[in-house]
């Protein structure tokens, strides 16, 4: 069976939100020692990380992302799932994929060696179990196998009923033995983009009512799953998904922004917003810089925003209440941001 949308090519996107520049204040610290590095392929490794003075780690639940700081200043950091069980871990584990041609951190994180000391962001779960589902559909491409490992596990350990859907490129199946173990006939890796939909088609049309469909990728998988859920008569709130970046952002004009009790900033069209309240010393917690996290969430309060998020929904863009600075821009000639 074809899919009912031209299905992308298999996803190299690595399992990682962004590499951000994150503003230091009021960040808490994790101080981890690369313990072990395991070569899952030919371009992933795996991290085994523990804490630098013997402390406990805090727990996560399935689907959170590990930030680790690679650049100190100005501070940059890549958020990795977290691949390991999350009820008081010993340690935690992140897979990275290097990305030729990147900024730097997956080049960082592959330059590692045992005993090397780095500091992280504590977990922050944005892809959640929907624990009370009654059955569970997971769908991942390529390197976004890493929340999707975290979550089967979780469905091991509690009993749950699901299945997982794996497309990888041919000999880069990160994981592929453990989650052979791990799901044993509930796991179906696709070496191919016919075998994967051959399957997954026909699953997303006989799911019983109750069942959760989470989907880990690009955003072409995710496009090319959730429309066909869609024509599959899924309902909105019964699919999850997390992309690891987004599109092109389309035409970029500059703006003005004001903010109560600061004077107006001028948005360049080179500059984002977030980029512009910085340089005016607004003090904007950030950490993707790509659209995906919700992080710099920031209150509207006049104007139209050109939302080019992936956080907000369909309703709360409708309302205007909120803006996701690193990526999106004013609709208009201005914003009003609320104090």
């Amino acid at each position: 069976m074809t899919a009912p949308a031209p299905v992308p090519a298999l996803p190299s996107t690595p399992a990682v939100l962004s590499t951000p520049a994150v503003p230091s204040a009021g960040r808490t610290r994790l101080r981890l020692t690369v313990a072990r590095i395991e070569p899952l392929t030919e371009d992933v490794r795996q991290l085994t990380l523990v804490p630098r003075d013997g402390s406990r780690l805090p727990s996560h639940p399935p689907g959170s992302h590990l930030g680790l700081i690679w650049q100190p200043a100005p501070e940059r950091v890549n958020s990795y799932s977290l691949t390991g069980d999350g009820d008081s871990p010993a340690a935690y584990t992140v897979s990275v994929l290097r990305v030729p041609g990147g900024n730097g951190g997956s080049a960082w994180a592959h330059g590692l060696r045992p005993g090397d000391e780095i500091d992280a962001v504590p977990p922050r779960s944005t892809f959640p179990v929907a624990a009370r589902a009654r059955r569970h559909l997971l769908v991942a491409g390529g390197i976004g196998i890493t929340p999707l490992l975290s979550h089967a596990r979780w469905h091991v350990r509690w009993g749950a009923d699901f299945a997982l859907y794996y497309a990888h490129r041919p000999g880069r199946a990160a994981h592929l033995d453990e989650l052979r173990s791990l799901c044993g006939d509930r796991l179906r890796a696709s070496a191919g983009r016919e075998s994967l939909w051959a399957g997954l088609g026909p699953a997303l049309r006989r799911q019983p009512l109750g069942t959760q469909l989470y989907v880990c990728g690009p955003l072409g998988l995710i496009g090319a799953v959730t429309g066909a859920a869609q024509s599959a008569r899924w309902a909105a709130s019964r699919v999850r998904s997390e992309a690891f970046g987004i599109s092109a952002d389309g035409p970029r004009a500059p703006f003005r922004v004001t903010r109560a009790g600061q004077q107006d900033i001028h948005v360049s069209a080179a500059e984002t917003l977030l980029e512009a309240l910085e340089r005016s010393g607004a003090g904007v917690r950030s950490l993707c810089r790509s659209g995906v996290c919700g992080e710099c969430r920031t209150p509207l309060a006049g104007g139209r925003a050109d939302h080019r998020d992936l956080v907000l929904s369909a309703a709360e863009k409708a309302a205007g209440h909120w803006i996701m600075p690193c990526v999106s821009r004013a609709a208009d000639e201005e914003l009003e941001l609320a104090p």
